[in-house]
């Protein structure tokens, strides 16, 4: 992918990074959903933009798709260049049409083979081409931060219309204190009681054909006409544009679009949105856990009754909001132990309302046929493992037989790695067994088992960080290797929310020791470690405190790299 937009076409200058690595990213996704699953691919694609480039931009770091200044080149290669780029890349398609897009991509190529080009060469490629401006559409790539979009859907049944109200905000990010409007592409569908989608068409006559209202100014008003009864908005289909969206929806109504929705982006999110919501709630209130993971449950047995669907959509309904994917809908005062203790409520809970259809979906996902790469036995696989995961939530002993039985008969790295992943989270005999299979047999193969140290550092278990110090002087392990760093000191200060966040603060100060003696050989890798701190100002007071500290400890440092030193003080901003 990088040949067309990258090495023949290239960037001018550093500055246009975003300008193929955007691009080649969105690529890359557009091939990958046309042989696979469009709808799952979008699902993870958007997974990893909230997991990854949403918490960059809520934070210190933030910084926009294109960057005016830099102090450490290497430190240009974030996911706002790359995932956001590709989504803003996305959102020129949809602004456009695919048709018009697509000439105006061809234009790009005949026009500039050959050239170090700039981002205005791009958008100017667009614009002649369809005739559109795309000049406010544009400050998407100088202003940093993820748009808030409130809305609020009033409907008139004497007049039978429905009003959409959208509200957009851009709030303050480093250097940048004002904002200005974006141009925002929301794809929505309206929804009757039958199911369906109600034909769009504004009161002016205007018919909305492609589902898709543009958002150019702080506040804006759109009145759907012959609408007969109230109906349910499904609104930011496709993930239309990278913002965060807000409207009161009902549990009913989320249930709704759980089953009806057409959009099949917006029935995962529903499923995500409703179980997100029974979490946080559950913060405060642990008694509505019961009850709210038992309408979880009823919504998603009907969701998945859709013989429609494929298994790899249905795994992804199957799988819930992870602890950090709640942290980030918290944003302020998180606590990591506690919203663990919320999640694993809830699972245990949901589990135990579906054991029946896990069980039945457990049992018929499996299959004796030999090993195929091929999408639907890929997708058969992901379905089997996320009944699994759900299933091993409740906790049960004969859950974890189940898991352990799973490991060992598995003939397929993804069904054994799933399964290792799984036991690694219980202190039961089964756990060591499994490791030291897994070693024994993959231990001559470096790349497999990074594998091995990603499970034993992700475990949430309370011996976790002293497996991790063990594992550093392990004789596969070389803190030279990137590889390997990633997989153990990365995947504990990145992929495990609870033991990373401990509340003696130990895991921070382990975090930063390690990032400063990977500094003396490897800065890059020392700096992208120190992305595990990127939202240290949302923890509750106590662990806040513990992790400054910890960053503080790396900016006193006399011999850190320019590459740690840029991150680190950005962090420290007040």
């Amino acid at each position: 992918f990088h040949n067309w937009t990258g090495n023949r076409i290239t960037c001018r200058d550093w500055f246009q990074l975003c300008l193929k690595e955007g691009l080649t990213v969105y690529r890359d996704q557009e091939f990958t959903s046309d042989i696979r699953s469009r709808a799952v691919k979008r699902i993870n694609d958007v997974k990893t933009l909230r997991a990854r480039q949403f918490p960059e931009d809520g934070g210190p770091l933030a910084h926009p798709v294109r960057p005016s200044s830099y102090i450490e080149i290497n430190n240009f290669y974030t996911p706002t260049v790359y995932e956001k780029g590709a989504e803003l890349v996305r959102m020129i398609e949809t602004i456009l049409g695919r048709e018009a897009f697509r000439a105006g991509m061809d234009l790009y190529f005949k026009r500039h083979d050959g050239d170090a080009a700039t981002i205005e060469d791009f958008i100017r490629c667009f614009e002649d081409s369809s005739g559109h401006s795309l000049a406010q559409f544009s400050r998407w790539y100088s202003q940093a931060g993820t748009p808030e979009l409130v809305c609020k859907l009033d409907f008139d049944a004497a007049s039978k219309t429905a009003e959409l109200t959208v509200n957009q905000s851009l709030s303050p990010t480093p250097g940048q204190p004002q904002k200005e409007p974006l141009y925002i592409p929301l794809r929505l569908g309206l929804l009757g009681a039958n199911g369906h989608d109600i034909p769009l068409q504004l009161a002016d006559g205007t018919n909305i054909d492609d589902g898709v209202v543009a958002i150019t100014e702080r506040a804006q008003t759109f009145r759907f006409a012959n609408i007969p009864a109230r109906p349910v908005p499904s609104l930011l289909r496709g993930f239309s544009a990278p913002v965060n969206l807000t409207i009161e929806l009902s549990d009913a109504e989320l249930a709704f679009l759980m089953t009806h929705d057409s959009d099949l982006f917006n029935r995962w999110q529903s499923a995500n949105a409703f179980a997100t919501r029974a979490i946080l709630l559950g913060l405060d209130k642990p008694e509505s856990i019961d009850t709210a993971a038992a309408s979880y449950a009823k919504a998603l047995a009907a969701a998945l009754s859709d013989s429609g669907l494929e298994d790899a959509y249905k795994a992804e309904l199957l799988k819930l909001p992870t602890p950090s994917d709640i942290a980030r809908e918290k944003r302020i005062n998180v606590d990591p132990g506690a919203i663990d203790k919320s999640h694993r409520a809830f699972a245990r809970a949901a589990s135990g309302a579906l054991r029946d259809l896990l069980m039945q979906v457990y049992a018929q996902a499996g299959s004796q046929e030999p090993f195929s790469p091929d999408a639907k036995s890929a997708g058969r696989r992901a379905l089997r493992n996320a009944a699994l995961t759900l299933l091993t939530a409740h906790g049960a002993p004969e859950d974890l037989e189940r898991v352990e039985k799973h490991f060992f008969s598995a003939t397929n790295m993804t069904d054994s790695a799933h399964a290792l992943n799984l036991l690694s989270h219980h202190d039961v005999e089964a756990r060591a067994k499994a490791l030291a299979h897994f070693y024994d047999r993959w231990k001559q193969d470096h790349l497999v088992i990074d594998t091995w140290f990603s499970a034993q550092a992700q475990s949430s278990l309370p011996r976790a960080l002293d497996d991790v110090r063990a594992l550093v002087s392990h004789p596969l392990f070389k803190l030279t290797t990137p590889n390997k760093v990633r997989a153990l000191i990365g995947t504990f200060a990145m992929g495990n929310p609870l033991q990373f966040n401990r509340p003696d603060g130990e895991g921070y100060r382990f975090v930063a020791k390690k990032v400063l003696e990977i500094d003396a050989v490897n800065p890059q890798i020392a700096a992208r470690l120190l992305a595990s701190f990127r939202s240290t100002k949302a923890l509750e007071p106590n662990r806040r405190a513990m992790a400054e500290d910890a960053l503080k400890s790396v900016a006193a440092s006399e011999q850190i790299s320019r590459d740690v030193s840029e991150i680190v003080l950005r962090m420290l901003e007040p």
